[in-house]
C-alpha cells in the first residue's frame, strides 16, 4: 500500500490558536492552552497517523515583535527554524486579522519552498458568516497561498476538511514513526505544561508570563502517582501574589493542574506545588536554554 509521511508546521502570531488546532489534530491534549497570548514556549511535535498517512505536527511559540528578553528572541528564533525542513506550513490567521506580526511571517515564509495552506481561525466568532467570503478575498491577494480553509480549533470545525485537503501535500514517503507513536514530549513536560496552563488561567496581567514550572518529581506507584513541582518567578512580590492570602491561590492553580493531570494520565494524582525565586530567569541563558530547539 502507497503511504504518504511528512512534516507540518503550525505558525502564525500569538493567539491564533495554534495549540488548540495542534492537540485537535493529534488528539490528545500536549500542549498549553489559554486565551492569553504566548502561551506556548516550545516546540512540540505530535503525530497523526491513519491508514495510509502519518502527520508530524510541529506546534511552535507565537511569532510576535517587540519582545526584547532573551526568552522572547529564542522563541521566535525557534518558531521561524521549523519553516527549514518541513513539507506543508499551516499559517493560522485569527478571523483575517492582519497585523504587522503577519507581515512579518510572510516575509519569512518568502524564501520558503513548501506549501502554505492559510487556515482561517475562530470562524465560530465571526458576527456573520457571510463576511467570510469578503475575508478569503482579502487574504487571496496577500499571498500566494495553495489552499484557504476556514475552521474552528475550538468547535473543531472543518478540521476534517483541513486533514483532507492536507493529505494531498504529503509526500509518498514510509512512516517515520510508528503507529503508537504520539509525541516527542515525555510526562514531566506535559505535566509542567498542565501546570503552567492552570497558572495562566487564574493570574492577571504580566504575572503569568513570569513564571517558569520545572517537575521535580513523577513516580508511577500502584493507585496513584506522585508529583512534586516547582513554579519559579522572578519577583519576591510575585511570589506572594502567586502563594496568595494563607495559599489559597496556589491551591487553586494546584487543584486546576491536578484535575487535568488526573484526566491525562488516568490515575488518581498526588501533587505538591512550590514557588520559589529566580530573579531575571527570562534572561538567564541557563533556564531559556531549556527552551531551545
Amino acid at each position: 500500500m502507497e503511504t504518504r509521511c511528512g512534516y507540518v508546521a503550525i505558525i502564525g502570531r500569538p493567539n491564533s490558536g495554534k495549540s488548540t488546532l495542534f492537540n485537535r489534530l493529534v488528539g490528545r491534549k500536549i500542549s498549553s492552552i489559554s486565551y492569553k497570548p504566548q502561551t506556548t514556549r516550545h516546540r512540540i511535535v505530535g503525530v497523526k497517523t491513519d491508514l495510509s498517512e502519518q502527520f508530524i505536527f510541529v506546534d511552535t511559540p507565537g511569532i510576535h515583535l517587540g519582545g526584547k528578553r532573551l526568552l522572547n528572541r529564542v522563541l521566535n528564533k525557534n518558531a521561524l527554524n521549523v519553516l527549514h525542513g518541513v513539507h506543508l506550513v499551516f499559517w493560522l490567521i485569527d478571523r483575517g486579522q492582519w497585523t504587522q506580526e503577519e507581515e512579518h511571517i510572510k516575509r519569512s515564509l518568502e524564501n520558503i519552498e513548501c506549501p502554505v495552506i492559510l487556515v482561517v481561525n475562530k470562524i465560530d466568532k465571526l458576527e456573520r458568516r457571510d463576511d467570510l467570503l469578503i475575508i478569503l478575498q482579502k487574504l487571496s491577494a496577500k499571498f500566494a497561498f495553495a489552499e484557504m480553509i476556514p475552521i474552528s480549533a475550538m468547535k473543531e470545525d472543518n478540521i476534517n476538511d483541513l486533514i483532507e485537503t492536507a493529505k494531498r501535500y504529503l509526500p509518498e514517503s514510509e512512516f517515520y514513526y510508528s503507529e503508537e507513536y504520539l509525541t516527542d514530549r515525555d510526562q514531566k513536560f506535559i505535566v509542567s505544561e498542565i501546570i503552567r496552563e492552570a497558572a495562566f488561567m487564574y493570574l492577571e496581567k504580566e504575572l503569568p508570563y513570569a513564571t517558569h514550572v520545572g517537575v521535580e518529581k513523577y513516580e508511577n506507584q500502584s493507585e496513584r502517582v506522585n508529583i512534586s513541582a516547582i513554579i519559579w518567578v522572578e519577583k519576591e512580590g510575585q511570589k506572594a501574589i502567586l502563594i496568595g492570602r494563607k495559599g489559597e491561590m496556589l491551591e487553586k492553580i494546584g487543584s486546576r493542574a491536578r484535575g487535568d493531570i488526573q484526566k491525562q494520565v488516568e490515575s488518581k494524582v498526588h501533587l505538591e506545588l512550590w514557588v520559589k525565586l529566580k530573579k531575571d530567569w527570562q534572561d538567564n541563558p541557563q533556564i531559556v536554554g531549556e527552551y531551545e530547539l
